[in-house]
């Protein structure tokens, strides 16, 4: 009888391909983790825009009537990824609905704070600063304008 030596078969080792896949994974929600470094300041009142960066890729897409987003508070367009808020009378601004946490869409605005379901992160409606974490920017603004009784995307 002989014996033959046995020889593993050719290929990466089975711990090379766990740590590429731990790198991928890795790499994929440091990218959803990533804000923008925009200027984060709102708009202005009626017949004017806001400033800041915001991914509006439909310029000039009417948004609301003025009367369909609240005093106080605002209302989430997530087709559009924005989130347009009236906090006080006649002064509309816009940002990003996409959270700088994780990248999720947040989803609502109520008591002065525009709300993401995934971690809980709030956002002011007033500037769009981080009023409770884990997200670490705040939400970019978009430029919109209010014309008459119409918003829309800049």
């Amino acid at each position: 009888m002989t014996s033959a030596q046995f020889q593993p078969a050719a290929g990466p080792a089975r711990r090379t391909v766990v740590a590429a896949a731990g790198a991928a994974g890795l790499a994929v929600a440091l990218t959803a983790c990533g804000g923008s470094d925009d200027d984060a300041s709102g708009g202005k009142a009626a017949d004017s825009s806001g400033s800041g960066g915001g991914e509006n890729s439909g310029a000039g897409t009417a948004l609301a009537a003025t009367a369909d987003i609240p005093e106080g508070g605002g209302k989430v367009f997530p087709d559009q990824k924005v989130v347009v808020t009236q906090p006080a009378a006649g002064e509309f601004k816009a940002f990003s609905a996409t959270c700088t946490h994780q990248g999720c869409a947040v989803k609502s605005v109520s008591g002065g704070l525009i709300n993401c379901p995934c971690h809980n992160s709030s956002f002011s409606i007033t500037d769009g600063s981080v009023q409770s974490g884990p997200a670490p920017k705040p939400l970019p603004a978009v430029r919109i304008t209010v014309s008459g009784d119409s918003v829309r995307l800049a």
